[in-house]
């Protein structure tokens, strides 16, 4: 799969601009804030109907307009597909393909699956449990529809149970038969859930150490581990033992929103606090690549990689053996952000594979 063309119209800081993309590898070179990385954020919208980066549509609406279009046009499978968001002040976001709306925007999930790479990814490793989770279920959601739903399900679930025990101070009392009923539901929806996640891990874990392999050429060990106290206790069992705790704190403590992702280095010491920068974003960009080994062995087909300032905090040989990788037999089309055109010229000369630059400064297209 690869994208033909994208035109922006009052996008961000673009009023007007379609570039035409090889299906190997693109550039956008410029100064920061030229507008390199809100093309990116461009073609995730066309994959993933959102931003990257902010969750508010309106406020990608160019300063002083009262509407953005982003358009492409992609190639998967010698089949030819438009994908258009466009979207007015004060009104609901508008998603077609082929000039027809959707139904529901999760219906276009997984099916222009991307994998974007960014500085704003080292949240993952510093934030809470909640970004490792986010990055889990997003990547299985570019796989499968019911996991999305199975997911909003379960979230839904969770507020009415959190909303009951928060009743309990107000009424004096607690209603056990809706505690039963709600138990029995977050157990059901929590366990299929969990028994997806595990499935997912299974598989991801080998691409990731394959590529963390490879990037640091062996330099150091690494790990990656699901953790979930389903793994030692069903769901059903875990929430009737946590209710008292759960009565004096009003909310849930027990369950798949409690999950997290270990990440190790060095035998088995925290990369958050003992990996230098260097190999936190080597292991980031493993995470990464395997998310897209994982789509492309899902869906058979290439998705969409995006590298945004990639090159920061990687040393020249890492940077070098990056670039091998990604531009690679499995690899498809790619999209690379950086201020300095002619690094990027060097490198892709160096490894000998085709490349299309792109100079922006000021949301305008030069090249």
């Amino acid at each position: 799969m690869w994208l033909k063309q994208l035109t922006v119209l009052n996008f961000k800081n673009y009023s007007e601009s379609t570039l035409a993309f090889l299906p190997e590898v693109n550039a956008f070179t410029g100064a920061n804030g030229a507008g390199k990385t809100n093309l990116l954020d461009a073609i995730h919208y066309l994959s993933l109907c959102k931003s990257y980066f902010n969750p508010i549509d309106s406020q990608h609406i160019k300063s002083g307009e009262e509407w953005f279009i982003v358009q492409g046009d992609f190639i998967r499978k010698e089949v030819s597909d438009h994908i258009s968001c466009s979207l007015k002040r004060n009104q609901k976001k508008q998603f077609k393909r082929n000039k027809k709306d959707y139904e529901r925007l999760a219906d276009h999930i997984g099916q222009f699956p991307l994998v974007m790479i960014s500085p704003n990814d080292s949240i993952i490793i510093t934030e809470g449990s909640e970004e490792r989770r986010k990055f889990v279920d997003n990547v299985i959601s570019q796989t499968d529809n019911k996991y999305l739903d199975t997911l909003i399900l379960y979230n839904r679930i969770l507020l009415q149970r959190n909303t009951l025990l928060k009743n309990i101070r107000e009424k004096g009392v607690l209603d056990t038969g809706l505690l039963e009923v709600l138990n029995m539901q977050l157990s059901e929806v929590g366990e299929t859930i969990y028994e997806r996640r595990k499935m997912f891990m299974e598989e991801f874990v080998p691409f990731f150490q394959r590529h963390y392999r490879f990037l640091s050429e062996g330099a150091e060990d690494v790990s990656l581990v699901y953790d979930s106290a389903l793994h030692h206790q069903r769901l059903g069992r875990l929430l009737e033992e946590s209710l008292d705790k759960d009565r004096i704190l009003e909310r849930t403590t027990q369950g798949i929103h409690k999950d997290d992702l270990l990440f190790t280095i060095h035998d088995n010491m925290p990369l958050k606090k003992f990996g230098s920068q260097g190999q936190q974003k080597s292991f980031l960009i493993a995470l990464k690549l395997a998310q897209y080994s994982f789509l492309t062995a899902q869906k058979k087909f290439k998705p969409l990689l995006l590298l945004d300032d990639i090159f920061d905090k990687l040393d020249d040989n890492r940077t070098k053996k990056l670039m091998q990788m990604v531009s690679n037999d499995e690899f498809g089309q790619i999209f690379i952000t950086d201020t300095n055109a002619d690094r990027i010229r060097h490198i892709f000369e160096e490894i000998e594979r085709p490349i299309r630059i792109f100079a922006i400064s000021e949301g305008k297209l030069y090249g």
